[in-house]
């Protein structure tokens, strides 16, 4: 079996080091990959925001699964296109995967599907921060709509610093198209936790619970980034709990999206912050982690 692994970060290089462990596995191509993955794979290249770039590459090299690594191409659909074109992805398609390309849509889908999630306001103006902000207590988190590279979330001290956080962000001088829309949230205390399962668009499998470290400065100082490292033990989550958070959590994720019309198939990433009032989701990924990988 060929597989071609999209994306160049220790994520594919983990995925490349774990694919090459399988008798079922004859040949592995990157695209881009990178000089560390260029030992153990044929690393091809290939422009990951460039979907006819990736869907060219694909059928030069007609690999029999297609695994996608970063989060854009899967907002710019390369999963349909893919799939479309006869191709075996691992992936979502591009409306399963707005749980992560709209931090508003993910919160919109949670209401509803009864998934434990903070209490927080979209806001698409300045206007909109001024009338949600009597509704919270500080601190205060603030994260951009779009995807942002891990950059899109800051945690706000007052609702002085909210506002202005906000605003920017709105302005598009903070982070671009990303950040015209905005989710204000109320930030809350506890153990943060990576949880991944796999699904098939109706079962979920758990893979092992992380814990991933974001900021950017020793001593876990600075402002968030896409991760700086990760570590997992067996003792983040006990048995019960991983059984609750499957129960409660991804099943209900992978029911309610079959429910909507965008079946969800492949990795689902929960961000999960462990509080006294119990598991409450922050955020979606709609693939593997990096550094969790």
């Amino acid at each position: 079996m060929k597989v071609l692994i999209i994306g160049s970060g220790g994520r594919e290089h983990a995925l490349v080091w774990k694919l090459r462990q399988s008798s079922r596995v004859s040949k592995i191509y990157c695209a881009p990959g990178n000089g560390g993955i260029a030992d153990e794979a044929e690393c091809l290249p290939a422009d990951v925001k460039n979907l006819d770039s990736l869907l060219a590459l694909a059928h030069q090299v007609r690999p029999d699964l297609t695994v996608i690594g970063p989060e854009l191409p899967l907002q710019l659909g390369v999963v349909d296109e893919l799939t479309r074109r006869g191709f075996r992805v691992f992936g979502p398609t591009k409306a399963a995967a707005r749980l992560e390309s709209s931090k508003s849509f993910a919160k919109e889908f949670l209401q509803p599907h009864r998934i434990p999630t903070p209490h927080y306001a979209i806001c698409n103006s300045v206007d909109d921060i001024h009338k949600a902000l009597p509704h919270f207590h500080t601190p205060l988190v603030v994260k951009a709509d779009g995807l942002a590279a891990g950059k899109g979330v800051v945690i706000c001290k007052s609702k002085e610093e909210t506002t202005t956080v906000a605003s920017e962000m709105l302005s598009g001088k903070m982070l671009g198209e990303a950040g015209t829309r905005v989710v204000v949230e109320e930030c809350l205390q506890g153990e943060e936790l990576s949880f991944l399962v796999v699904s098939d668009g109706e079962r979920v499998a758990p893979l092992v619970a992380a814990q991933d470290h974001k900021r950017v400065g020793d001593g876990d100082t600075g402002p968030n980034t896409g991760g700086m490292g990760a570590y997992s033990t067996q003792n983040i989550v006990d048995e019960q709990m991983r059984n609750w958070l499957v129960q409660h959590i991804a099943r209900p994720v992978v029911a309610g999206m079959k429910a909507e019309g965008a079946e969800y198939k492949g990795v689902l990433y929960c961000g999960l912050m462990m509080t006294a009032r119990g598991p409450m989701v922050l955020e979606f990924n709609c693939r593997f982690g990096d550094p969790e990988t």
